[in-house]
């Protein structure tokens, strides 16, 4: 192993802008313009597919992507061709070293990375084609693993979602079948502790929900922050087994069911807590209403609100009107749910082991 310099393996350039009102919605091709994701379609492209982009403004400026297929490079991406060495290669060489060429970032108020500075990048580098190669195929080999990994859980939500909307869907808009109760009347709900900084600080020792911790069916628990909960608090925003949070702004509506992951956890403002009565309403079938309503109309539109309303505030929660199936149905549901869980458990065991062994692979060849 050596140190090379980006710019005496590889060049580089930026592509060109398009600007986001005139992208195709069906375009061809992806849109790449420094974000992690492609941000729309185009129908030309100007970079061949297999190539590695750099990210060169923005939040995520730094982040290295490799894309398959040909695509459509923004003016706030880089993409490296004329390669001396194994393309797949180089690319994880440089994925590697991801948070340090994040670290070249400069500007405050549209960060970037200047051409000079990705030039003049320093990294390990082996400069045995054959050794490259074989590096490259088995890193090639897990990342398959986890790519396939993910897809099958995609496809058993979507498999949840279909079975969801097979049962409820078309009745949820049809409320004559089925009885129809206000939230308040099958839940308990509260929001959270205000966010306060004089409630945090070095020695605050209770981790606590934010917005963003809380993804449709799951959380980020990684990096909680924490805050000071007094004794009357720690009882009144408490989290139990099978209470709902759902997000009072932003997507708004969207939420997970807790399952006691941490104790003691607890909540800020920007959550509902919701606490279903079960002789009426299951959490699980609940939560999956929160995300059929959505994805069609969205809660800009449930009791006359209008579409623009930026928060879900819990006298608006309270007076939603929610059908409710019978619990013999609900527990059908359910017990789907529950055996697609079983599936999801053993292959997240699988990714789990296939990341575990990328990184360590990673860790191996680049140190």
């Amino acid at each position: 192993m050596s140190k090379v310099q980006l710019k005496d393996i590889a060049s580089f350039s930026k592509g060109s802008q398009i600007n986001g009102d005139k992208l195709i919605k069906n375009g061809a091709y992806d849109y790449l313009n420094g974000g992690i994701s492609p941000s729309g379609k185009w129908n030309e492209y100007n970079v061949l597919g297999d190539s590695i982009t750099i990210s060169e403004g923005g939040n995520s400026c730094g982040y290295v992507n490799y894309m398959v297929n040909p695509f459509w490079c923004g003016a706030h991406c880089y993409y490296l061709f004329d390669l001396k060495c194994n393309k797949k290669y180089l690319y994880y060489a440089l994925k590697s070293q991801q948070e340090k060429i994040m670290k070249l970032r400069s500007g405050a108020c549209m960060p970037n990375i200047k051409k000079s500075d990705i030039g003049n990048f320093v990294f390990e580098f082996d400069g045995d084609i054959n050794f490259q190669k074989q590096i490259a195929e088995n890193l090639d080999k897990v990342t398959r693993t986890i790519e396939l990994c993910n897809a099958i859980l995609e496809k058993l939500d979507l498999l949840v979602k279909a079975r969801f909307v097979e049962m409820f869907g078309d009745i949820i808009y049809n409320t004559k079948q089925w009885d129809v109760y206000v939230f308040s009347d099958i839940t308990t709900s509260r929001l959270g502790k205000m966010l306060d900084t004089k409630h945090q600080t070095g020695n605050s020792s209770f981790p606590y929900l934010a917005n963003f911790n809380v993804q449709w069916f799951r959380f980020e628990l990684n990096n909680l922050n924490k805050m000071d909960f007094d004794k009357k608090e720690q009882k009144e925003f408490d989290l139990k087994d099978g209470d709902l949070l759902v997000c009072e702004g932003g997507e708004i509506g969207r939420c997970a069911i807790w399952h006691n992951n941490i104790k003691p956890c607890y909540f800020q403002k920007a959550l509902h807590r919701v606490r279903c009565k079960k002789e009426y309403v299951l959490p699980i079938y609940l939560a999956w209403w929160f995300k059929f309503n959505c994805d069609n109309n969205g809660f800009g539109e449930i009791e006359g609100a209008k579409a623009t309303i930026a928060h879900l505030p819990g006298a608006k929660l309270k007076k939603l009107n929610v059908v409710v199936p019978p619990l013999q149905i609900q527990n059908q549901f359910a017990d789907f749910v529950t055996q697609i869980e079983k599936t999801k458990s053993k292959v997240k065991q699988t990714l789990e082991k296939a990341e575990t062994l990328k990184k360590a692979l990673m860790q191996k060849y680049f140190g």
